[in-house]
């Protein structure tokens, strides 16, 4: 008997903590997921080139997280690390796999997502742009993986082109045909999505909580915007060194990237674009009603990518930080990342907590009180959004990536080992670099520091579980 009332007082302690870090209105959640977007490439973290007001914006009335990973660095598995809670050693999309004929390996039924949980508290859910994670009618289709409502690209492959074919309103083909099958370029698909997204904010009412998903794919490439004001701000700024594409016309693919005599002014263009995007998005939150009771957080998927005539070097697209998408240090993964949300989040403060896209799951089911699944990689960081509370700390966050032979790292406080060619040797030598006197990774201490090596390399053979599900990349044969 004692046993059990122990118990049950326990139980009655947790729940009044978990109570005390939720607020008692349910907020609604809008969560904006750019695409390939730099730390470096907003004004807040000295991009001097291009101007962001309506991003810097969101961080001097918000929070910024300056020590916030992406799942990994290249974008379906970031993307399924986001939707279940998992790092890429547990999560169960581990590369940009693609399946014919249009979209990517499907998560599976027996995987829940965010946006299940959050349908089933009673949230309105909804993703506009970027889906990856499944195909129309499969088990990973969006609508079966907690979205009520769809509207974009559900292949990433097709995502590689702005002036599209067709786009996906849940199961139904829209097709543009404006575009006449890419040999034209007179519907922007960003523009058709981000009205849609807009739409749907305006349908919204106060007493009916929802979850935004904005899968952006600005500014990923090619590298191409509609001629209109806001590249005429930038063209001409810069010198360029013209990109040799594929182009749209008789002969145009649905994977490639067109031509760009003018890279670093389009480059600029579609950064700008998106902030544009933002600042809609606010605005209408503003004009509904709805801006006070709701969280928005703003980040990218992974680092800056060098396709289609892309210069992140120019831009210092990594703010710094060595290496840029599919590399796992840090310009690969470490994301700008900013929360917002009046009257709850602190505005213009910045905020140290380690965290990366394994933590949202738990962090917005705490905050909807939706029921949390027990076997997560992530951590709830309401406390840090709140102020109340103590905040929880990562033992260690990990991360791998199956192409380019193989890729593992992992983060410890201020410790960050990385390991290459895992696929032909797993047990081959880390490069160990102390983040918090060389942020740059420019100094492989592994040598002086023989046993935090060998810990941290115990920690990847552990945190990497082969998958039965998903017939991977193997990083170890």
């Amino acid at each position: 008997m004692n046993k059990l009332l122990f118990l049950f007082a326990s139980m009655l302690v947790a729940l009044c903590s978990h109570a005390q870090n939720r607020p008692a209105n349910r907020p609604n959640i809008v969560f904006i997921l750019a695409d390939d977007l730099g730390y470096g490439d907003i004004g807040i973290n000295g991009q001097n080139l291009i101007k962001t007001p309506n991003i810097d914006r969101l961080a001097k009335e918000g929070m910024q997280f300056t020590q916030f990973y992406a799942g990994t660095s290249v974008c379906a598995p970031s993307r399924s690390s986001l939707m279940t809670g998992l790092h890429t050693g547990h999560t169960y999309i581990r590369g940009n796999k693609e399946v014919k004929p249009e979209g990517q390996q499907p998560i599976a039924d027996s995987v829940t997502t965010v946006a299940e949980l959050l349908q089933r508290a009673g949230y309105t859910t909804a993703a506009f742009g970027k889906w990856g994670l499944g195909p129309v009618g499969s088990e990973g289709d969006p609508t079966k993986q907690g979205f009520d409502r769809f509207y974009g690209y559900n292949c990433q492959a097709l995502a590689h082109r702005y002036y599209p074919d067709h786009l996906w309103d849940n199961n139904q083909k829209i097709v543009l045909t404006a575009n006449e099958n890419l040999r034209q370029t007179k519907e922007y698909a960003p523009d058709l999505i981000q009205k849609q997204a807009l739409n749907f904010l305006d349908a919204r009412k106060t007493n009916q909580p929802f979850f935004l998903f904005l899968p952006y794919i600005l500014p990923h490439a090619e590298l191409l915007v509609p001629n209109d004001s806001l590249f005429q701000h930038y063209k001409g700024k810069f010198a360029e060194k013209s990109f040799v594409g594929a182009d749209y016309g008789p002969d145009a693919k649905t994977g490639g990237y067109t031509s760009q005599a003018y890279p670093h002014a389009t480059f600029a263009a579609m950064v700008a674009r998106l902030d544009l995007y933002v600042g809609q998005v606010m605005a209408k939150l503003k004009a509904k009603g709805l801006d006070k009771n709701t969280l928005v957080i703003f980040t990218s998927d992974n680092g800056p990518h060098v396709e289609g005539g892309a210069d992140p070097t120019f831009f210092n697209s990594s703010g710094g930080f060595r290496g840029v998408k599919r590399d796992l240090y840090e310009g690969g993964i470490r994301e700008p990342f900013i929360a917002h949300w009046p009257g709850v989040v602190k505005p213009g403060s910045r905020n140290e907590f380690i965290g990366a896209f394994w933590d949202l799951l738990p962090t917005f089911t705490e905050l909807a009180g939706a029921s949390t699944p027990t076997r997560l990689d992530g951590l709830s960081f309401v406390p840090s959004l709140t102020g109340k509370g103590i905040q929880k700390k990562h033992a260690y966050l990990y991360w791998e990536f199956h192409e380019n032979g193989g890729r593992q790292a992992v983060r410890q406080d201020n410790w960050k080992a990385v390991r290459l060619q895992v696929a032909n040797n797993p047990n081959g030598p880390i490069e160990l670099f102390d983040l918090a006197q060389d942020p740059a990774e420019s100094h492989d201490i592994a040598t002086k520091n023989p046993e935090k090596a060998e810990q941290l390399s115990r920690i990847m053979n552990e945190a990497h579980i082969e998958s039965p599900l998903f017939p991977l990349i193997r990083l170890r044969d």
